[in-house]
């Protein structure tokens, strides 16, 4: 895998609070070697460890999408929700950003059932078959496709298992992490310091809480991976 320069600086990442962690009662021992001080009862992650393995991340994910991979960003927490759902359309990529239903990757054929169902139900309401419904029975359905949109809208377009996924707060998404785990599916986990940096594949050391934090992180793999997306086109 071919090491690239991704402009990443430790002024950007001071400035976006990325080396702010938790309380220093709140942490994990194995986060140790990504702890630079403590400050005001606070750990400060080191930053120099974070831009290496952003930076390994990027040429991952570069690597992945200049081959036509697939990924997958989750990250439900209210903070991350928004910049998952911007992420993913800038990437092309699919996204979980509401709820993370439990069996969703290593269940994919009752997700695949789902999806098929969410698709038709689309289908129908742009077609107008559900005018054609009684009042009761379309008001149903609507519901099923609201509640279907609401948690499956971010993949309604995957047909298969994704090849890397993106994880913004491990703790949050430990679910979904062990998952990928058990399916052997790649991943890139944002960590504080109140994570197990050993259970992802690339774990970035950084502030999971503050949205400027998750922002930057999320933009510099999107770049990353929008680059590797024109490489792949050129040549495909």
């Amino acid at each position: 895998m071919t090491r690239r320069y991704w402009n990443i600086n430790l002024e950007e990442m001071l400035e976006a609070g990325v080396h702010f962690g938790h309380g220093t009662r709140k942490w994990n021992p194995k986060m140790a070697p990504y702890i630079s001080a403590k400050r005001k009862g606070i750990h400060i992650t080191n930053l120099t460890r974070t831009a290496r393995f952003l930076s390994e991340a990027c040429d991952l994910v570069f690597d992945a999408a200049s081959r036509g991979k697939q990924f997958l960003i989750v990250g439900t927490k209210k903070k991350a929700a928004d910049s998952v759902a911007r992420a993913a359309i800038k990437a092309r990529c699919h996204c979980v950003n509401k709820k993370w239903l439990g069996g969703m990757l290593t269940n994919w054929s009752t997700t695949e059932t789902r999806l098929h169902k969410f698709r038709d139900l689309r289908m129908e309401q742009k077609t107008g078959r559900l005018n054609h419904l009684p009042k009761r029975d379309a008001a149903v359905v609507k519901r099923q496709l609201s509640r279907l949109q609401t948690y499956l809208g971010g993949i309604k377009y995957m047909a298969g298992l994704p090849d890397i996924v993106i994880i913004v707060d491990q703790q949050e998404e430990y679910t979904s992490l062990r998952e990928c785990i058990t399916l052997g599916i790649p991943t890139i986990c944002l960590i504080d310091t109140n994570c197990d940096p050993d259970l992802a594949d690339i774990s970035i050391p950084a502030n999971d809480d503050a949205i400027s934090s998750i922002r930057l992180i999320l933009n510099k793999l999107v770049f990353a991976i929008c680059e590797g997306h024109s490489s792949y086109i050129r040549n495909p």
